[in-house]
């Protein structure tokens, strides 16, 4: 089940055909470009956990362009963007509001600014 208490921006991740096909594409990558932990897909973002063995840069670049086609795709969507930042998708009002900006290891997050979610408003897996 995918719940989340998320209200603004793009929600396509509660679809579970969007939130399942970026699913496959984290677990597809795992011990190929990098060791996967823990992942976390919320209705607005994603969280991985891993230990890389290629440049984060071009992790992310590269997953989110195959999971933003493939969401453009079932959504019928033609060029719009399908992944946007913190401020974009309404989580923050500037950049430096948000905590956890992406590509940043979760492991420097400022200090007291570990989310508290509630059970059952997250999908998760521990691998």
């Amino acid at each position: 089940r995918l719940l989340d208490n998320a209200r603004r921006g793009p929600l396509y991740l509660r679809m579970p055909e969007i939130a399942e096909m970026v699913v496959q594409a984290i677990r597809y990558r795992d011990h190929a470009d990098y060791d996967l932990h823990h992942w976390v897909v919320m209705a607005n973002y994603v969280h991985l956990l891993i230990k890389l063995q290629i440049p984060v840069s071009r992790l992310v670049q590269s997953l989110k362009r195959f999971t933003a086609r493939e969401a453009n795709k079932a959504l019928c969507f033609t060029g719009a963007p399908f992944w946007q930042d913190a401020v974009n998708a309404g989580l923050a009002l500037q950049p430096e509001d948000f905590p956890w900006p992406s590509p940043r290891p979760i492991d420097n997050r400022p200090a007291g600014s570990q989310p508290a979610p509630q059970e059952g408003e997250i999908r998760q897996s521990y691998t």
